[in-house]
């Protein structure tokens, strides 16, 4: 990865002779840009549509606040690993605080307000907070940089949102739990590291942006493992060892890079329609590692879903 892959995107220059216009380089680059950013954010969707399913596994055998603070002191190492390998010289000073909202949104907040939510939620409920995130970063996305997808755009992301809205509900039986509270909370910190991140994306590689704010919470989740780890249990099972690491690795590490990178290449907005699809992928996640069960709604709700997740990438903001 390179450093200011968007920014430094060829642009659209006509060569003009005396017989006319010739060409216009950089037209196929911009499109393989976007397919490749397309592509990238649709594997850091898959990859984070695991999460709720490990964590579940996780949750067998440890603690919540040991699990959340363990998980981000592994995938702070990692990170750290690869950028002293690397030698990457530390962030500008000015985006150090935009790498704080990110550490503060994905690296803490989200993991913990989910894991504590699924202490007395299913994953198909705590799906809500899923199906709900690509309109809330959307929204954070408009108010943070200005951008201003266009009306077709969020009739379909409302369409989406409320497809994937009902079939949760539905999932869930429609009743509200206290376990609410935390995953509504989780949805605007989490959008709004989204959007944070999206941003920084476009001026450092995506992998800098959530290894450095991986780093930066190091600390925080190092004093908060040593201090969970002497009230909570911990065992480490075949399943609760397997949802650690999945979700230091594949998740929190791994899966942000190719988000982030997708999210510069092809807008915050858009890429967060992508994540329409998640929901569902969870649910099938669940069936097959879980052992939990769907409705006949699901596939009608996936046809749904993708198409607001076509119209979305194809709308014009």
């Amino acid at each position: 990865m390179t450093a200011q892959d968007s920014a430094t995107r060829p642009s659209r220059i006509a060569v003009t002779t005396v017989t006319g216009t010739v060409g216009t380089p950089g037209t196929g680059a911009g499109d393989s840009s976007r397919r490749n950013g397309t592509v990238m954010a649709a594997l850091g969707v898959i990859a984070f549509s695991l999460t709720f399913p490990s964590t579940a596994w996780g949750l067998e055998g440890i603690g919540p606040w040991s699990f959340v603070a363990l998980r981000g002191v592994l995938s702070a190492v990692i990170a750290g690993g690869a950028l002293l390998a690397l030698r990457v010289p530390p962030p500008a000073r000015r985006h150090w605080a935009g790498l704080a909202v990110v550490g503060a949104g994905v690296v803490i907040g989200f993991p913990l307000l989910t894991t504590l939510a699924l202490q007395t939620s299913t994953t198909a409920h705590a799906a809500v907070v899923v199906g709900l995130l690509p309109l809330t970063t959307a929204v954070f996305s408009a108010l943070r940089t200005g951008a201003r997808p266009s009306r077709t755009f969020w009739v379909a992301a409302l369409a989406g949102a409320a497809a994937v809205i009902a079939f949760t509900v539905q999932q869930s039986g429609g009743a509200l739990t206290t376990a609410d509270l935390y995953l509504f909370g989780a949805l605007l910190v989490c959008a709004a590291g989204y959007t944070e991140g999206g941003r920084l994306a476009r001026e450092m590689p995506g992998w800098q942006v959530i290894g450095w704010a991986l780093v930066l919470c190091l600390p925080l989740a190092s004093i908060g493992a040593a201090l969970a780890l002497q009230h909570e249990t911990f065992q480490l099972t075949g399943h609760s060892t397997a949802g650690l690491l999945y979700s230091a690795i594949g998740s929190q590490f791994l899966g942000l890079v190719v988000w982030y990178r997708g999210m510069a290449a092809i807008g915050v907005p858009k890429a967060s329609q992508l994540q329409l699809a998640q929901p569902l992928l969870t649910l099938v996640w669940s069936v097959f590692l879980l052992g939990e069960h769907l409705t006949p709604a699901a596939p009608l709700t996936a046809a749904a879903v993708l198409v607001c997740i076509a119209v979305t990438q194809r709308a014009r903001g």
